[in-house]
């Protein structure tokens, strides 16, 4: 059964039709072409021919002109219209008519990064010229590491490896830098938050060899769909960056169904569980052979599903390679097997975080199923585009869980459907991750007196302090790194610290211990405590100990038929006011640094398939500190008094739950990006608070940005709860009445009037 047929049954099915709020079908959408621009190789458009292009769609087009004149642009196009030729053409072009010219591709992943210098060899090798192109990251061997760099007319490479492979080592790269012309970056949108504020500084850092050696590169980026891609781009180039976003690209028509699982306690608001509802969409989709992605939120729901799905398509053998797991923690040869199955047809059905929601080619897939919202609109198209990306009819089935977040978008399906009100918001002054690219900058090259670092404020002072703290020395004019360390290595662009990965040991086998994953240190406690379950392509380990000094975590083969979740314990103290307020009602709201104390103390055990509580163990790990950037709203003391502390409580609640809705969704940035806590007597202000901070180190500007819109936040809030049709609370409101009692969606209304000025 194809995607048309599937359709009109599923329509024609009022089960199935009973739980979809909104069936919304795009039509077919044709091309809109334009000439090639004048100035680019003649040597290039009979290859084009010969593949079928002979115009270019019309953003190309726009793309490779601006390109030709000079601009820095960035192209902002659906997934799988055709953005690589913005930036292949007038790269090639410039190549053919200067062989030293050279070219600088950055990509977020190295599966990316693989990915799309094997399209960019094809293309030079149907011309029959001479351009080297170079994939230059981890996995290069090191035989092939000097012909990179001394041979390569277009690198391909990662942020990761950029930061700390390529520009300590800048004398080794003297060809690259001296003739580089274009510098690319693709999926700009990925680089928000810590990734994105690293990226600037390293591409600050990046400027600043390219003035040394006396080149001056043109950059050329492409996004998703986002809010703010023009200032994205400006941000973390420190330029001025021409937009094109007159898409012309053709689409095949696509099916999108906004499904809600029924209700099984309607008292509670409580639905049928998300991961069941998922694994029937995407059993059906199996059975019918239409091949299938389906995108989940967290690791352990990738491979929950996985699990099911793989008992569903197990043959008599035990074999079910054709349902695969894909996300972060595989090791690399691993995602590239299963690359390569979904490119062929091997694979009808992959289960992934949204490390497969980038442009990798991983062929033609006919649905998408979205377990739960991802988190950002961007997102959330980003992985439907998987589906449909040759022009054929396609589904996407969003399956809303009981979150309030997917309650809000299932109930506002026009929300995902008509705009993007997102902004992608980094931060590349944060003063922990500005300090430690200064450094990195140091090192590669002495600052002289008088130098900046791009356009980042307080040069002068950093300089000052790293020569006072003995780490650069100031002789004739110019400062000298002094330190033994190599700055780089204790950087990484994920984090705004320096965290190592700890590594995951299978020691089923007492004979030969095998690595099959690693996990940064700040989920570590979360998911690897001792006697965690672990899952990894369905497979059930419990962590037999958890080593913190050497970063690895040891895991035994079981068969438990549960799976474990952890409870975080978190507690706030003050470290500095930077602004502060009071309403005309009152509210007094703040905006300051915070230190966030996270403790693991216990995990449940959860049943597979009924998804009961089979009990808990404790967890003995050490506490967390993180500094970061959050606000506050202080109720004032005739508001507070109107209500008993249980009261209170469920109100603060519900307004800390509405906030949890509202704020990832105006301030671009995943769920757990952003954190809202309540005090009913907080330590800090010492009268019931709502904090808002951002849950990252260092902070990256979420809350700063927060404090500038947040009488939009409360408003929203506000709209939220007032028009949410259910008597005493929900999921899709202020939170079910379980959890916030009978008073608490009322109280959250009217502390939320109180803080609007309603």
């Amino acid at each position: 059964m194809n995607v048309d047929q599937l359709t009109q049954q599923l329509q024609s099915d009022p089960l199935f039709m009973k739980n979809v709020v909104r069936w919304d079908t795009t039509p077919p959408r044709e091309a809109h072409y334009a000439d090639f621009p004048e100035g680019l190789d003649a040597r290039l458009q009979p290859v084009l021919a010969r593949r079928g292009v002979h115009r270019l769609y019309t953003h190309q087009a726009h793309a490779v002109r601006e390109v030709l004149a000079g601009q820095d642009i960035v192209v902002v196009t659906p997934t799988a219209s055709g953005k690589t030729m913005c930036y292949n053409l007038p790269v090639l072009s410039a190549i053919l008519k200067n062989d030293d010219a050279r070219a600088l591709y950055l990509f977020p992943t190295k599966a990316l990064s693989a990915d799309q210098v094997s399209e960019l060899y094809e293309l030079i090798e149907e011309m029959g010229v001479d351009i080297k192109t170079y994939t230059y990251d981890g996995d290069t061997p090191g035989a092939a590491r000097k012909a990179v760099r001394q041979a390569g007319h277009i690198v391909v490479t990662n942020p990761d490896m950029l930061h700390s492979g390529i520009l300590p080592h800048h004398t080794k790269w003297v060809k690259l830098f001296e003739n580089l012309r274009y510098i690319v970056i693709d999926e700009i949108h990925t680089y928000r938050g810590v990734f994105g504020s690293n990226l600037a500084n390293v591409l600050r850092r990046l400027l600043r060899l390219c003035e040394f050696y006396g080149s001056k590169p043109q950059f050329i980026l492409c996004s998703a769909t986002i809010a703010n891609p023009k200032e994205l781009a400006e941000t973390l180039t420190g330029r001025p960056v021409h937009m094109v976003d007159d898409n012309g690209a053709p689409m095949g028509a696509r099916h999108f169904v906004f499904y809600n699982p029924p209700v099984v306690n309607r008292q509670l608001g409580i639905r049928r569980g998300v991961i069941p509802e998922t694994r029937n969409i995407t059993a059906m989709l199996l059975k019918n052979g239409i091949q299938t992605i389906t995108f989940a939120r967290s690791r352990l729901t990738v491979e929950v599903l996985t699990k099911y799905l793989k008992d569903i398509v197990r043959d008599p053998l035990g074999n079910a390679g054709r349902v695969r797991g894909y996300r972060g923690g595989y090791l690399p040869t691993e995602r590239r097997e299963i690359e390569k199955g979904l490119r062929a047809g091997h694979i009808d059905a992959v289960v992934s975080t949204n490390a497969l929601e980038l442009g990798i080619d991983i062929g033609a897939l006919d649905a998408c199923v979205l377990c739960g919202y991802p988190g950002t609109i961007a997102s959330a198209w980003q992985q439907a585009g998987r589906a449909g990306r040759r022009k054929g009819t396609s589904i996407v089935f969003f399956v809303a869980s009981s979150a309030a977040i997917d309650q809000y978008i299932v109930s506002h399906p026009d929300y995902l459907l008509k705009k993007s009100p997102e902004n992608a918001l980094l931060n590349p002054d944060n003063l922990y991750i500005l300090l430690s690219h200064f450094k990195c900058a140091a090192f590669e090259l002495p600052f002289e007196d008088g130098d900046g670092f791009g356009n980042a404020p307080g040069a002068p002072e950093l300089l000052e302090y790293l020569d006072e703290a003995g780490i650069v020395r100031h002789v004739d004019g110019r400062y000298h790194w002094s330190a033994e360390d190599f700055p780089a290595s204790q950087i990484s662009l994920r984090s705004a610290a320096a965290e190592e990965n700890f590594l995951i040991v299978d020691i089923t086998n007492p004979q030969k211990h095998r690595v099959i994953g690693e996990m940064d240190r700040f989920t570590v406690p979360m998911l690897l405590h001792e006697n965690a379950i672990y899952m990894h392509e369905a497979q059930q380990y419990q962590v037999e100990k958890l080593d913190f000094d050497a970063c690895k975590a040891f895991i035994r083969q079981v068969d438990a038929g549960y799976y474990t979740d952890s409870d975080l314990n978190i507690s706030l103290s003050l470290l500095d006011i930077e602004r502060e307020e009071d309403s005309a009602r009152g509210v007094h709201r703040a905006l300051g640094e915070l230190r966030v104390s996270c403790l693991v103390t216990m995990f449940k055990k959860i049943k597979f398939d009924t998804h009961e509580n089979l009990g808990f163990g404790h967890v003995r790990l050490p506490e967390t500190d993180m500094h970061t950037e959050g606000m506050w709203w202080t109720l004032p003391d005739e508001v507070a008094a109107k209500y008993d502390s249980d009261t209170l409580k469920n109100g603060m609640m519900g307004v800390a739950n509405l906030l949890r809705i509202v704020a990832p969704l105006s301030l671009m940035c995943a769920p757990q990006d952003v954190a809202v806590v309540y005090q009913v007597k907080s330590p800090i202000t010492d009268k019931p608070t709502i904090f808002l901070y951002d849950n990252l180190p260092g902070g990256v500007g979420l809350s700063h940005k927060a404090y500038g819109m947040q009488q939009l936040l409360l408003e929203q809030a506000l709209q939220i709860v007032s028009d949410c049709e259910c008597p005493f609370g929900c999921p899709s409101c202020a939170g079910p009445m379980g959890e916030i009692g009978m008073t608490g969606k009322r109280t959250a209304w009217e502390l939320l009037t109180a803080l609007t000025g309603g």
